[in-house]
C-alpha cells in the first residue's frame, strides 16, 4: 500500500514538473503598432520602444496597476529631508551578463541620463547628485524640493543600466546589445521583423512564465488583427474600433479593454507663420470635428477631451470649456488674423492607420473653412527626429503620462526649456506658463499644486498649442489559452507574467 501510494506521488510529481517545464519552454508572440527606436533606456522617449524595454530593463521604484508607487531594484526607501532621498536597494541581483546590481549601478545610470543627454533627462534635472552609501544603499540630493520625484523614478527611461555593457557596446548598446536586470535578456532584433528575448534565469524575482519573447512591430492594424485570428500572434496590441467589432465574440478570441494615461492631439509649430498667430491656432481648433473622431473613427475607444491631460491623470481639467466645432468662428477668427481665404500648409502624421483616418478627416474639415492642408505620412524614426527638429507645421501625436502626474503630463510638452526631442515639439513659450510648471514641480502641499495646475491648464488652452483631441482607450486581444496578462495604465505592460495554459 505504501509503495503504491509512492508511485502515485512520485507520477504526480513528475507529471507536475513536467507542466512546469512546458509552460517555461513556450514561445510568447506579441504583436504591436511599430518598430522600437532603441533598446537603449535612456534613448528615444517613445511608447514601442519602452514596450519592449520594460521587460529588459528594470527601475528603482514602479508603478503598479493602479498607480501606486511600488518597489522595484529599490525596496524601500525614505525622504531624509526636503531635497535628500536615501533607496534600500535589492541584494543578490544580477544583471544579466553576471555582473552584480549595486549602487554604483545606480549612481552611473543617473549620471548617464544627464550628461547623454536622453530625451527624457528632464525627469531626473532636478538631480544634483547620486551617492553610494555602501553598495545596497543610494542617498539622492535635489536641487531643489520635488512633489513627484518618485512618479518620475518609476518612469521606464529612467531603468537603471550596466557600465560595463555599455562601455563596451559604444554605439551597439541599444541595438546589438541590451542588458539590464528584468526577467527577459535580450537575444536578438531583426529590423523591420521582430525583437526576441529568452527568460532569465537568474531573476532576483518571479521569473518569467515563458522561455521565449517575440515582440513584432505590425503597423497595420488590420493586419495585426489577421496575425491574431491566424495564430501568428498570441497578443495583439492596441486592436482599433473596426476590428474589435470584428473580432467580438470571434471563437478562440479574447478581448480586453482598458483606460489609458495616453492622449492625442494635433500640434502646431507655433514659431512659424502662421502658427505663430494664436487667432489662427484657435480657429482651427474651432474647425475640426473632434466628436465625430472619437465617434466614427475610434467608436468606443475614446472620448473628446478639452484640455491637454487625461482624466486619469491627477489634477486634470476635466471642467474647461475648450473648443466646440463651430466652423463660421473659425472662419471670423482667420479673417481677423488676416487670412480671409485661408492659407495652404501641411499636416504630417507617421503610418499609424488611425492617425492616418484623422489628419483625411481634418484635412476635409478645414478645407471647409478655406485651409488646403497636404497630408503627409512619415516613417516613424524620421517623424521623431524631423518633429524634434521643428521641420513641420502641424502634426499628429500622442502623448503617455507615464507618471500620472501632471508635472509629466505638462512640463515636458508646454516648457520652453523642453523644445524638441524632450517632447515640446510645437516650440510653445510662456512665461507665466513656465512659473507654473516650475512652481508645481516644487509645491508639496497638493491643494497648492493643484490650484498650480488648474491655473495652467486654462492658459495652455486658450493660447492653443495644440488642438486638443481625445483621451483613448486600448483594446488588446489575445488567443483564448493566454493567461496572466494585465494591462497596464501606462502601457509599458508586463509580460513576464503571461503564460499560454
Amino acid at each position: 500500500m505504501f509503495r503504491r501510494s509512492w508511485l502515485v506521488f512520485v507520477l504526480v510529481f513528475v507529471l507536475a514538473v513536467a507542466g512546469v517545464t512546458t509552460a517555461m519552454a513556450q514561445t510568447l508572440t506579441v504583436a504591436q503598432g511599430a518598430d522600437p527606436v532603441t533598446l537603449d533606456p535612456h534613448g528615444q522617449n517613445d511608447q514601442p520602444s519602452a514596450r519592449v524595454r520594460a521587460q529588459i530593463f528594470e527601475t528603482l521604484v514602479s508603478h503598479g496597476y493602479s498607480l501606486e508607487i511600488v518597489p522595484g531594484l529599490a525596496k524601500s526607501w525614505e525622504q531624509i529631508d526636503e531635497v535628500t532621498w536615501e533607496f534600500k536597494l535589492q541584494e543578490n541581483v544580477k544583471f544579466h551578463n553576471g555582473d552584480p546590481f549595486t549602487a554604483a549601478d545606480v549612481k552611473y545610470s543617473f549620471e548617464r541620463i544627464k550628461t547623454l543627454p536622453s530625451p527624457a533627462a528632464f525627469l531626473v534635472e532636478v538631480v544634483e547628485a547620486v551617492e553610494v552609501v555602501d553598495d545596497y544603499t543610494v542617498r539622492m540630493k535635489l536641487e531643489y524640493p520635488f512633489a513627484p520625484i518618485l512618479a518620475h523614478l518609476a518612469h521606464p527611461s529612467n531603468a537603471i543600466v550596466n557600465q560595463r555593457s555599455v562601455e563596451e557596446a559604444g554605439d551597439n548598446f541599444g541595438s546589438q546589445v541590451a542588458i539590464g536586470t528584468g526577467p527577459f535578456m535580450f537575444k536578438e532584433w531583426v529590423s523591420g521583423s521582430h525583437v526576441e528575448l529568452v527568460r532569465n534565469p537568474n531573476y532576483w524575482a518571479e521569473p518569467a512564465k515563458v522561455e521565449r519573447l517575440i515582440i513584432r512591430g505590425i503597423p497595420e492594424n488590420t493586419v495585426r488583427a489577421i496575425e491574431l485570428e491566424t495564430g501568428g500572434a498570441d497578443i495583439v496590441y492596441n486592436i482599433d474600433p473596426t476590428d474589435e467589432l470584428r473580432l467580438t465574440g470571434a471563437p478562440g478570441i479574447k478581448l480586453d479593454k482598458y483606460q489609458t494615461l495616453s492622449t492625442s492631439y494635433v500640434g502646431f509649430n507655433v514659431q512659424q507663420a502662421p502658427f505663430d498667430n494664436l487667432l489662427v491656432r484657435q480657429a482651427i481648433n474651432y474647425a475640426l470635428d473632434v466628436e465625430a473622431v472619437a465617434e466614427f473613427i475610434y467608436t468606443g475607444q475614446a472620448a473628446q477631451i478639452s484640455g491637454p491631460l487625461p482624466p486619469l491623470v491627477w489634477g486634470s481639467r476635466t471642467d474647461l470649456a475648450g473648443y466646440e466645432y463651430n466652423p463660421e468662428k473659425a472662419k471670423e477668427l482667420l479673417a481677423q488674423a488676416g487670412y480671409p481665404n485661408g492659407f495652404k500648409t501641411t499636416i504630417w502624421t507617421n503610418d499609424n492607420p488611425l492617425r492616418m483616418q484623422i489628419a483625411e478627416m481634418f484635412q476635409a474639415n478645414l478645407a471647409e473653412v478655406g485651409v488646403d492642408v497636404e497630408v503627409q505620412i512619415i516613417p516613424w524614426a524620421t517623424y521623431l527626429a524631423d518633429t524634434a527638429a521643428g521641420k513641420h507645421d502641424m502634426f499628429i501625436l500622442g502623448w503617455v503620462t507615464v507618471t500620472a502626474d501632471p508635472d509629466y503630463g505638462l512640463y515636458a510638452l508646454f516648457h520652453s526649456s523642453q523644445f524638441g526631442d524632450a517632447g515640446n515639439r510645437s516650440f510653445y513659450a510662456n512665461e507665466r506658463v513656465d512659473e507654473l510648471l516650475d512652481l508645481g514641480r516644487r509645491e508639496a502641499d497638493p491643494d497648492k499644486r493643484l490650484a498650480i495646475y488648474a491655473e495652467a491648464q486654462e492658459l495652455i488652452v486658450e493660447e492653443a498649442p495644440w488642438a486638443f483631441l481625445i483621451a483613448t482607450s486600448e483594446v488588446n486581444g489575445m488567443q483564448e489559452n493566454v493567461e496572466g496578462f494585465v494591462p497596464h495604465p501606462a502601457g509599458h505592460h508586463r509580460l513576464s507574467t503571461v503564460y499560454k495554459k
